[in-house]
């Protein structure tokens, strides 16, 4: 393996540049598709190399469950510093597991709640609640038979502060969140995260990018970025703490830096690409980003080949 093990553990970092430049040059759409691959794809790379790593060090530990083969000399030689890093995998993955799988049940646990609290309403795609606390948040659905689709609630504190023009811009930015499923790009990202602290800045990224991409299929739907804009700010002002805009599987109209947001509303609309051109800033971060994902999915492929092929060598009967 070499310190090929190690490279995918490190090389988020190159995702650094791009995840500050997409905010400001890219389509809101194509920066919040971009992060959430490259975080998506890093954090499953990084998390085998530690499975890799884990797997070499507890061959080390006496009472193990593992082969006796899997403590050769030949296993521990494919490692490099095996004595320390092999141990130090144990802990660390261990944390790893359990901080993603307990954001994920949390997740989970919280949608369950609110599609739960919903269940007495009418199966409309906008569920009105009668709460004077001021609100709004799109709730994803399931996709297949039997599985409820996903609906925009607004509580009526929300609906009661502001105009008709308003709450039209804000429908059309809850709807965006549920069309473009941003809670899936969302919840990658903040997994990502967990797993691999290198990646919380392309999180953050993608929060912001994601609400910028529901603003601007809003402001394309309702035809007045101005419209969604004073809906942006009176939102943010009615609900500054709204709770579904801190769950990344709840996305909601109050989240996000909202005078970046309204700002960008005032500026023509972005130019979608699928791609940045090479010979700018942002271009080159993109592909500087795509290259360590590409060389991280490398290198714990040929991390994986390599244990494996060594594995089955010394276990091979002589």
């Amino acid at each position: 393996m070499g310190v090929f093990v190690f490279l995918p553990l490190v090389l988020p970092l190159t995702a650094w540049p791009v995840a500050r430049l997409a905010e400001q040059r890219l389509h809101p759409r194509t920066a919040t598709r971009l992060l959430a691959a490259v975080a998506g794809v890093s954090a499953v790379c990084s998390t085998l190399c530690l499975g890799l790593l884990m797997i070499v060090g507890t061959a080390q530990l006496p009472g193990n469950p593992l082969p006796d083969s899997w403590s050769d000399p030949d296993v521990r030689a494919a490692l490099p510093y095996d004595e320390i890093a092999g141990r130090a995998a144990i802990p660390v993955l261990l944390a790893v597991l359990v901080s993603c799988g307990a954001a994920a049940w949390r997740q989970l646990r919280v949608r369950r709640r609110v599609a739960g609290a919903l269940g007495g309403l009418p199966p409309t795609s906008v569920a009105v609640l009668p709460d004077r606390t001021p609100y709004a948040y799109a709730l994803p659905g399931g996709r297949g038979r039997g599985r409820a689709p996903g609906r925009v609630v607004v509580s009526t504190g929300m609906l009661t502060g502001l105009t008709s023009a308003e709450r039209r811009a804000l429908f059309a930015h809850e709807r965006a969140h549920l069309a473009g499923r941003h809670h899936r790009h969302l919840l990658t990202v903040h997994l990502a995260a967990r797993a691999n602290p290198f990646l919380r800045p392309l999180r953050t990224a993608v929060s912001y990018t994601a609400e910028r991409w529901a603003d601007e299929e809003a402001a394309a739907e309702v035809g007045s970025r101005r419209s969604v804009a004073r809906a942006i700010g009176k939102a943010a002002l009615l609900a500054p703490r709204a709770p579904a805009a801190t769950l990344p599987a709840l996305t909601g109209a109050g989240a996000g830096p909202v005078p970046r947001r309204v700002a960008a509303l005032m500026r023509p609309a972005p130019v979608g690409r699928a791609w940045p051109p090479v010979g700018t800033a942002v271009g080159l971060a993109a592909w500087g980003a795509a290259f360590g994902t590409t060389v991280s999915a490398l290198s714990s492929a040929n991390s994986a080949v390599t244990l494996f092929l060594v594995l089955r060598g010394v276990a091979a009967p002589v």
